[in-house]
C-alpha cells in the first residue's frame, strides 16, 4: 500500500490495493484519507472516487482543525488578558518595547506615569471602547494638559489598545471613530544672517564651533557634541553616526536609528573650515574635537552648550533675543534649504526625522510656494 502525504499536518490519501500509485487514476479502487483529529487520534475515511475528492476533504478537516485552534487560542487570551488591568497590560507592553532608545523610555515612562496610569490603570482592559478613550481625552482638556502632552499620552494609549485588539481582546477596535487631539508646532523662531553672525562671536572656540554645526549641517545638539575629524567622508559630507546621549551621557546610536546606523547631510565650506580651525588649533582625541573639559575621557555634555547658551540669554544686548533657543540654530538650517529651493524631502532627511510630516508641520510656512507664486508658473507653461 502506497500513501501520499500532503503539507504537515493535513494527513495523506492513499489506496488499499496493489496497484501503483501511478496507475491509481485508472484504478477502480476508491481513495482512502488518514488524518489525525483535534485531539491528535488518528482517524481513517474511505469512498472517495478521485485524488481530488480525497485532498478536498483532507483540505476541509485541516482547515477546521485550524480554525478550531486559532479561535481556542484567542479564547484563552481573552480569558487571560481581559480581566486584566491596564496597569498590567501596559507594564507588559512596555517590557515588549526593546527597540526604542534610552530617552524614548524615559519618555514613555513618563506619560504611563502622569498620565495614562492615574486615569486608567485600575480598569479592566475588556472594558475599554471609543466612550472611554473619548472621555480620557476630553478629562486631558479640562485639567488644562498641554496640547503637546495631549497628543502623546493619546499615541501611547493608542499604541497599547491596538496591541490588545490585535490579540482579540475586543471585537471592535476602541479607538475607531475617535478624533485623536490636534496638535499643530508654533512658528519656529528663526535667527537672521546678522543674528547668527553676532552669535558665532559671543562665546568661545566650542559655542562657535556648535553654532556652525547646528545652523551650517542641521545637527542636533547632542549630535555636534559628538563631531568627529573622521566624518568629514567628502569635501561637501558630513557623517553622522553617533550623538551624546543625554541620558546615559555617553556616546550612542542617533535617535530613531538602529546602532551602526548613519546619515549623511551636506557640509557647507564655511562648517568645513571651522571643523578644520577647531582640529588644528586644539587637536583631536580619537578623532572626537569636543571632550569635557575637566575630563579629556570623557564625551563633551550637550549641557554644557545649553549653560554657555543661558549665560549669553542673560547678557545686556544678547545677539540671542527672546524666543531664540538652541534649537532654532537648526530651524536656521531648515528656513535656509528650504528658502533656496531644496526639495523638504532632502531637509527631512538630514534632520533626522522619522517621518515627513513632522518636518512639513514644523517648517510648511518656510517652503517658498505660495498661491501667487504657483499662478504665475502656471500662466507661464500655459503661454508656452
Amino acid at each position: 500500500m502506497t500513501t501520499n502525504k500532503l503539507v504537515r499536518g493535513m494527513g495523506t490519501f492513499f489506496k488499499s490495493c496493489d496497484h501503483l500509485q501511478a496507475r491509481w487514476s485508472k484504478c477502480p479502487h476508491d481513495y482512502r484519507i488518514r488524518f489525525r483529529d483535534a485531539s491528535g487520534r488518528q482517524i481513517q475515511e474511505s469512498g472517495f472516487g478521485t485524488q481530488e475528492k480525497a485532498i478536498r476533504r483532507l483540505t476541509e478537516v485541516y482547515d477546521t482543525k485550524r480554525n478550531r485552534s486559532r479561535s481556542q487560542a484567542k479564547i484563552e487570551r481573552i480569558e487571560k488578558y481581559g480581566p486584566m488591568r491596564f496597569r498590567e497590560y501596559a507594564a507588559e507592553w512596555r517590557a515588549g518595547q526593546r527597540h526604542l532608545a534610552e530617552s524614548s523610555v524615559r519618555h514613555l515612562d513618563s506619560l504611563l506615569d502622569n498620565h495614562l496610569l492615574p486615569a486608567l490603570g485600575g480598569r479592566r482592559m475588556n472594558s475599554f471602547d471609543h466612550k472611554v478613550v473619548e472621555d480620557f481625552i476630553r478629562n486631558l482638556e479640562s485639567a488644562g494638559i498641554g496640547a503637546a502632552a495631549q497628543s502623546n499620552a493619546f499615541d501611547k494609549l493608542a499604541s497599547i489598545l491596538l496591541d490588545a485588539h490585535r490579540l482579540g481582546i475586543f471585537e471592535d477596535n476602541p479607538l475607531h471613530g475617535v478624533k485623536a487631539p490636534q496638535y499643530t508646532p508654533s512658528r519656529s523662531v528663526i535667527p537672521d544672517p546678522s543674528q547668527l553672525t553676532a552669535l558665532r562671536s559671543s562665546g568661545d572656540d566650542t559655542f562657535r564651533l556648535l553654532i556652525d554645526l547646528m545652523s551650517g549641517c542641521g545637527l542636533r545638539n547632542g549630535e555636534a557634541a559628538a563631531v568627529n575629524i573622521s566624518n568629514l567622508v567628502a569635501d561637501d559630507v558630513y557623517r553622522i553616526t553617533e550623538q551624546v546621549n543625554q541620558t546615559t551621557k555617553r556616546y550612542g546610536p542617533l535617535k530613531h536609528r538602529k546602532p551602526g546606523d548613519y546619515r549623511e547631510v551636506p557640509l557647507p565650506p564655511r562648517v568645513r573650515d571651522t571643523i578644520n580651525w577647531f582640529a588644528e588649533k586644539h587637536g583631536t582625541n580619537d578623532g572626537y574635537l569636543l571632550r569635557h573639559p575637566r575630563d579629556a575621557a570623557r564625551p563633551f555634555q550637550p549641557y554644557l552648550f545649553q549653560n554657555q547658551w543661558q549665560r549669553l540669554r542673560k547678557q545686556h544686548g544678547s545677539p540671542a533675543p527672546a524666543g531664540l533657543t538652541i534649537y532654532s540654530l537648526r530651524h536656521f538650517f531648515a528656513s535656509n534649504c528650504l528658502s533656496n529651493g531644496i526639495p523638504i524631502t532632502d531637509v527631512a532627511e538630514w534632520m533626522g526625522h522619522k517621518n515627513i510630516d513632522v518636518t512639513f508641520k514644523i517648517y510648511r510656512h518656510l517652503m517658498p510656494g505660495t498661491l501667487g507664486q504657483a499662478a504665475k508658473l502656471l500662466d507661464l507653461g500655459l503661454a508656452a
